[in-house]
């Protein structure tokens, strides 16, 4: 093999890791569903607290990826997060299904969680999903624990159990 056979493999060697990164930084970014997405439709959900939730969050049910968000807004009468949803059309939801932010491990990114319902009637595309549970924030929840902690240690109750 000559000088211009190697120059030919490493120049080929160095196109494949150039594609590999490239695959991999769409994987990162949540973007490879935009070049592979089949036929969706769109739900809706209102949220009290959005959290950290992000456009391009997956959609799951029983922990397989069936959308992603495509938009989260504010509705300025109620005060609202309105989080729309693209869900693959070969997943049809009963009406009755809810939906809720939750969070992958203990820091993960969020996503939300669709529970089916029992209805026999399907959401249609465009419709509301009416149950909604918001975001856990855990900083509310670290002051509420130490909240109910501090309350409870100046209680006469408290005092007692510890003699």
């Amino acid at each position: 093999m000559g000088r211009k056979g190697i120059e030919t493999l490493v120049g080929g060697f160095v196109l494949l890791g150039i594609v590999g990164l490239a695959f991999l930084s769409l994987q990162a970014a949540n973007l490879t569903t935009y070049f592979g997405q089949g036929d969706t439709y769109t739900l809706q959900a209102r949220f009290d607290n959005v959290g950290g939730l992000k456009v391009r969050a997956p959609v799951r049910s029983a922990g397989v990826t069936v959308g992603r968000v495509t938009s989260i807004t504010l509705d300025p009468a109620t005060f609202e997060g309105v989080v729309t949803l693209s869900v693959d059309s070969r997943v049809r939801f009963p009406r009755d299904s809810a939906a809720q932010i939750l969070t992958a491990g203990l820091l993960g990114d969020q996503y939300i969680g669709i529970l089916p319902g029992g209805d026999e009637a399907e959401l249609q595309p465009g419709a509301r999903i009416v149950q909604t549970q918001g975001a856990v924030v855990l900083e509310d929840l670290i002051g509420r624990f130490l909240f109910d902690r501090a309350a409870g240690a100046g209680s006469p109750a408290a005092g007692a159990a510890a003699q």
